[in-house]
Formats: C-alpha cells, structure tokens, sequence
C-alpha cells in the first residue's frame, strides 16, 4: 500500500505536538498556549517554515550544523551504510568498519596526544564518560580519594545527571538535587560581568587563580579534573582573555590535575581550528566532542582519551564497567566520516581561520557602536553582543524585562534565528556561509537591535 505524506495545516501540527510532544528545556504550558514552530525543510544555512517562510539559521541548528544543510555526501552515507550494516553493538570483543576508520581519522585530526577515542550518542554521555573515566584513571594508579571534579559558573556540559552536574547552569541544578557529589564550581572567566576596571589579561590571570585557590582549599590530593569550554557557548559565548587557558594549564601542571576541554561546541572548526583548545593553546588530557562531527546529521559523541590515561586503561586497568548500547553506531560513524572528509576537501577550517572568522569579527566591531551594545565578541564563527540599559555605565537592563528574548522575538519575525541568553545575543552560523550571507545576518541583526532600541525607549526603559 502506498504511504500519502500526511497533509495538515500549521494549526493542526500544533495541535498534535501540544498533545503528544514534550520539548526540551520547556514550559509545556506556556508552549502549548502559544503553539510551536514548526520547521520542514532546510538548505544550505536556511530554513522553511511549514507558513514558508524562510529563515537564517545563525544558530547552526544548535551549533552543530557545521556543514549546512543538505549536503548529499552526508545523506549518500548514511543511506549506503543503512543497506550493509545499519547496527551492531561494540559490546562482546566486536567492532564494525565505520568506527575503526572513524576513530583513526579523528586521531589524525586531534592534538597529536589523542590516539584513542570512547564513543557515546550524545555530548551530554561524553561528559558522563568524562566522571567515570577520570575516577577510574586514578583508581588504577592507586588514588582513589581524587574523585573531585572543578567546574565553572554558567558553564554547559549537558543534561544528563553527571553533565548537569558538571554545568554550572543554576536553574538545572535546581531541580533534581543537583549538583551530584563530587563536583564542585568556581567563578566563569566573564570579564564584562566580574573584571570590568581591570585589563583583560589581568583579569585571565585572576580568574585562572581561582582554580588554583579551589585546589589548595579542597586539597590536591582530592582533586581529579577541571572541565571547561574553551569559550563557553550556551553560557552567552564568553571568549576568555588570552591570558587564562595558559594559566589554567600552568595550574593543572603544577597539581598533577587532570585537564578536560568540552569540544562539544568548538570542536570541528568552529574557532577556525579543528579543536577550540589549540586556538588558546592549552593541552587537555581529554577532549568531549559531538554536535560538529556529523554536523548534527545523525546523533554522535565521544571522548579523545590522551595517552596519559589511555595507556593506564590499556596496560594497568583491567575492565572499564562503562559503555552504551549506540556506542560506535555504524551509520552515525559512516555519517562523521563523511563530514569531516567533507570539512577537509573544502577546507572548511581554514576558510574560518583565514576569512570569514577575521570578517565576521569586523562586522561585529561595527555593533559596538549601537546605543544598545555594551560589549561584542567573536571567536572564529561565533558572536555575541551584550545587550546594555546604559551604554557609558555598562549598566544592565533589570532580568525581569527580559530584553534579550524581546530581541529574539524580532529576529524570528524578521527571518533571523539568534539566541539570547538573558541579554546577551549570540549567533554561530554554520561554516558554509558566506561573506555575502554574513552581510545578509548582519543587516537583519542590525535591524532587530533597532527594533529592539524602539521598544526599550517606548517603554522608558532606555
């Protein structure tokens, strides 16, 4: 029998949604009242809405879209491998082809400490495999007291029970007695909210000290890891001052300190190189990654395991009682080869390096100006603007008002996807794009912070 597409109106879909689909990080009440958007169809960095109309997704989906949409490489990919071998698990001493060749790839790929890879479905799972990983290492050598993990303030690592713990996202710790026990946070290296009246540098080298104050108080001897994104994405895309990450790892040295760098959004190009703690030259003993290795085409994650705790897991560990049922899954595998093949033929990397992250940069500087922006970033494609009440005094508009999401209400209805976190805007447009679509993103953004200014001055809050 042949199967119709099933033909609704956006009404109808919404209903169907509001009855049946619980979103993530929701309201389902507010959402239900309200009705969801409901896209169906992408390319290159746009997308359709089932009302038609067309979007740029300066988002990336959600920062993983790397490659854009619609690249037939990927889809040709996924489909072969569906017809040869569509699952088999790496439990029981077996393993499938796509995985071998995709973990000797992103070893080719990684900082030339990373030979082994741990594979999960998600970012949030690498995370997990982060805790479990790093406590077995120092068990097998014999220390098993270091069990603490340091994490920061508003940063993101996940969901999951381990990885929102790991976060330092307050409103996720709320609920479900989070953080678990084990980890611990100290302030994020947010120089607009917590140095302002200090230089920069200065202020990396503060903010790195207190890792190692965290270290002292707990004791060394108690301390196995710090985690942190080399700019800290959903966090508001907080790009630290370049003095920080070389101090971090001088602090990390100093206390025989695991090192792990959440690649999860930075990794694959994002920062104009393949991994985000090359552009602030650190060296982590362990690397999260997803989104960007399969360009969000099919779920993938993983840990790069450095040497250091490879070869005691290898040669001293005996079993690792840890592991998932999609572990090493073979399309999601065929699928990333594909991608990264992809980003190195186009040199996708380089492209963001050399032109489009200088370029974006320019253009965001040009925001400075606007009497609403109180300080911008960019680190290769990434971006953020500071939304401000009082641009000479940097003073914030009150929580409250909820400045930021009237801004993101504009950029939706003028065809522009850019997130807010409070009142900071932030975009990471896919790698594909443009100078030309960069100007595209940057007239409707300028025309959304306009809009935004009207309603701020209507209401006397400005």
């Amino acid at each position: 029998m042949n199967q119709h597409p099933i033909v609704r109106t956006t009404q109808q879909w919404q209903a169907a949604d509001a009855a049946h689909y619980l979103h993530p990080f929701t309201d389902f009440k507010s959402l239900a009242n309200k009705g969801s958007r409901i896209i169906e169809r992408a390319d290159n960095i746009y997308l359709w809405d089932s009302e038609g109309h067309k979007i740029l997704d300066a988002m990336s989906g959600l920062w993983c879209v790397n490659v854009g949409y619609g690249q037939q490489a990927l889809i040709d990919a996924a489909t072969k491998q569906m017809t040869e071998l569509p699952f088999y698990n790496s439990f029981f001493q077996t393993a499938n082809k796509p995985a071998i060749e995709l973990a000797e790839l992103l070893a080719e790929v990684s900082p030339t400490q990373f030979k082994h890879v741990f594979f999960s479905g998600s970012g949030s799972e690498g995370n997990d495999t982060v805790v479990r990983m790093v406590r077995r290492y120092w068990d097998v050598l014999g220390q098993p007291e270091r069990t603490v993990i340091i994490s920061r303030n508003n940063a993101y690592h996940g969901s999951t029970m381990a990885g929102a713990s790991l976060g330092g996202m307050r409103g996720m710790h709320a609920q479900g007695g989070l953080p678990i026990p084990g980890i611990v946070h100290i302030e994020q290296p947010f120089w607009f909210e917590l140095g302002q009246g200090t230089s920069r540098d200065d202020f990396g080298i503060k903010a790195a000290s207190w890792l190692e104050a965290n270290i002292i108080e707990i004791g060394a001897d108690k301390v196995a890891a710090f985690i942190g994104e080399p700019v800290q994405g959903a966090g508001g895309v907080i790009v630290p001052p370049e003095t920080y990450w070389p101090e971090i790892q001088r602090i990390c040295d100093q206390y025989g300190v695991l090192l792990v760098s959440d690649e999860v959004i930075c990794g694959f190009g994002r920062t104009g190189h393949w991994f985000g703690c090359e552009r602030f030259g650190f060296r982590p003993d362990l690397m999260t990654f997803a989104k960007g290795v399969t360009s969000g085409y099919i779920p993938l994650g993983g840990v790069m395991v450095g040497e250091r705790i490879a070869r005691v897991l290898i040669d001293q560990g005996g079993e690792f009682n840890h592991g998932y049922t999609y572990s090493g899954h073979p399309v999601a595998c065929a699928v990333a080869l594909a991608n990264i093949r992809l980003i190195q033929r186009e040199g996708l990397v380089e492209r963001v390096h050399d032109d489009l992250g200088p370029y974006l940069a320019e253009q965001f500087a040009a925001l400075a100006g606007h009497a609403l922006v109180g300080e911008v970033q960019t680190c290769g494609l990434m971006g953020a603007v500071q939304l401000v009440q009082d641009k000479p005094s940097a003073k914030a508009f009150a929580a409250d008002l909820e400045v930021g999401m009237l801004c993101r209400g504009h950029c939706f209805a003028n065809g522009l996807i850019m997130r807010a976190v409070g009142d900071r805007m932030i975009i990471a447009p896919p790698l594909v794009i443009t100078r030309a679509q960069i100007d595209e993103m940057m007239a409707l953004i300028h025309t959304c912070l306009d809009l935004t200014l009207a309603d701020a001055a209507r209401h006397g809050w400005v």
